[in-house]
């Protein structure tokens, strides 16, 4: 295969081919007054900039703007020569539909594409509340996704994952692990403590799989960060060790020129921009100090698993995220925070003086308020439908 290289940005090695650094993502792109409808004109001009400015890898899933995203990313690449790019795809069993048709789905991506093959095929989202799914033998999930990579439909097949380092462990452990070329997870300067990604990524990298990293500004709210420039941010998660891909989902012409900007070179950090960055983090994390003795967990009535909660509660505490919203959603009722029987028994104990109390009651407004994974999964299908 043909890639053409620029200048104007650094590449990765991934087994026989240069990748860019910069991946473009199309969850966010721009979009017409009725709020729904994908500007063409803008989105083939952001494109045809990012092909210019060395971008080879173009990142796309059937949910991305319920389906439209697909299409109008395979429309603009048709222009180009087909070994000129790289094009990533996903397969939604997280979408938690009543039944699966990964043949169906498949055929489907690559007419709405308009190419005979993925480069770059990801099972989408595994997570805790989806793997059910995604192991029934009844949708052949796995194995028809490695036959498409063995016909050549595929070329490298790889995954995404929002959850727990243990439910990492756990994926990687089982089939899935054994046929995963890379993973793709969400890494950024704050999610290094506050989601424990610096353990994901150490264990990707004793594992030997290259990581694809996705929210790296974390959907832009670390965009907003005055400490830390938003070129340290792309450059502190360039350097972290196993890194190929960086996607940025772009909505307008400015944020693709700016991102080639900041993929132009590699630019290390030093030990000091390294410790101001993760000092940064430290002060941007709001919640509660719990070290996860698990003292409270001992004497609590409804068996909760309250440092697991808490956690979530500080990942909520700076604003919406799936990860802690899809955990909580795959507990059972009785586990959630809801199930909280308000006795105090954790707080009497609580080394830190959390009042976990109050903090569970915090986390399930917060869950409450905001959309949950299923009912996102209902409406996208609802869209699909229409779009069909």
């Amino acid at each position: 295969m043909i890639i053409f290289l620029s200048l104007d940005m650094f590449y990765n090695q991934f087994k026989d081919l240069n990748i860019s650094a910069l991946g473009f993502g199309t969850m966010r792109l721009p979009l017409l007054e009725d709020r729904k409808t994908i500007d063409r004109e803008l989105t083939s001009r952001m494109i045809d900039e990012a092909i210019k400015g060395g971008v080879n890898y173009f990142d796309t899933a059937a949910p991305y703007h319920s389906g439209l995203s697909e299409v109008v990313v395979g429309e603009i690449l048709s222009r180009y020569p087909r070994e000129s790019w790289l094009l990533a795809d996903k397969y939604p069993g997280h979408q938690h539909y009543a039944t699966f048709d990964p043949a169906g789905t498949f055929e489907n991506q690559l007419r709405k594409c308009r190419v005979d093959y993925f480069d770059f095929y990801l099972y989408h989202n595994i997570c805790e509340n989806c793997i059910d799914d995604y192991m029934d033998p009844r949708w052949g999930i796995l194995d028809y996704f490695v036959r498409q990579r063995e016909e050549g439909r595929i070329r490298h097949l790889g995954m995404s994952c929002h959850g727990s380092v243990e439910f990492l462990k756990e994926i990687l452990d089982g089939p899935y692990g054994k046929v995963i070329e890379f993973c793709q997870i969400q890494l950024n300067y704050l999610d290094w403590t506050l989601q424990d990604a610096k353990a994901k990524v150490e264990l990707l990298n004793a594992r030997g799989i290259p990581i694809w990293v996705m929210e790296p500004v974390r959907g832009g709210k670390l965009a907003q960060i005055e400490a830390v420039p938003v070129r340290d941010a792309f450059r502190w998660v360039s350097n972290i060790p196993g890194v190929t891909v960086t996607l940025s989902g772009m909505s307008n012409l400015e944020q693709v020129q700016d991102n080639i900007t900041n993929f132009e070179e590699r630019a290390p950090l030093s030990e000091e921009e390294n410790a101001r960055i993760l000092e940064v983090a430290e002060s941007l994390k709001t919640g509660v100090p719990c070290t996860a003795c698990r003292y409270c967990c001992d004497g609590c009535p409804a068996g909760l698993d309250i440092p697991t909660l808490l956690k979530a509660y500080n990942d909520l505490s700076f604003g919406f995220n799936f990860s802690p919203m899809m955990l909580i959603e795959s507990l059972p009722e009785d586990q959630r925070p809801s199930a909280c029987l308000e006795c105090g028994q954790c707080s009497s104990v609580c080394p830190q003086g959390i009042d976990v109390v109050e903090s569970l009651a915090k986390l399930n407004a917060l869950y409450d308020k905001y959309p949950k994974w299923s009912d996102i999964c209902r409406e996208r299908c609802i869209e699909e439908a229409k779009n069909k």
